[in-house]
């Protein structure tokens, strides 16, 4: 957490059917009803002891645990194919060394698969997540 005791708030790129899944699983874990309107993308931090920022917090400290993994089995290819007004933008918290380790893994990956960090967040967090990149429908 920062200095003062807090999570950063960041952003990521996603798919309908991995957005519906994180939101699902941050519901599940901490009771957040509304993913998209929980974290204030402008304000930069939330507190300690934030339920919504401790999951979201956890489901990325999971997420870097197992990104070697996760990247073997992401579906890039299929991210890639999807059209760019398709990715929506969710913000979460984490704490910021988790952030920061995150943004370079992404990125490495991006760089790796000649990529743009929506296509890597969403295959990531498929694969992470288990669920299609995306259905006919979205």
């Amino acid at each position: 957490m920062t200095g003062s005791g807090q999570y950063s708030v960041f952003g990521i790129y996603v798919t309908g059917p991995v957005h519906d899944a994180l939101a699902e699983s941050v519901y599940e874990a901490a009771g957040v009803v509304d993913l998209d309107d929980y974290f204030d993308g402008t304000a930069g931090a939330v507190p300690a002891g934030d339920p919504g920022a401790e999951a979201t917090d956890a489901l990325l400290g999971n997420v870097l645990e197992a990104f070697a993994a996760l990247y073997d089995g992401a579906d890039f290819a299929a991210a890639a194919r999807v059209d760019p007004d398709a990715f929506d933008l969710v913000h979460l918290a984490a704490r910021p060394e988790r952030v920061a380790r995150a943004r370079e893994l992404f990125q490495a990956a991006a760089t790796i698969q000649d990529a743009d960090l929506r296509t890597v967040q969403t295959a990531i967090l498929a694969a992470h997540l288990e669920v299609p990149i995306a259905t006919p429908d979205r």
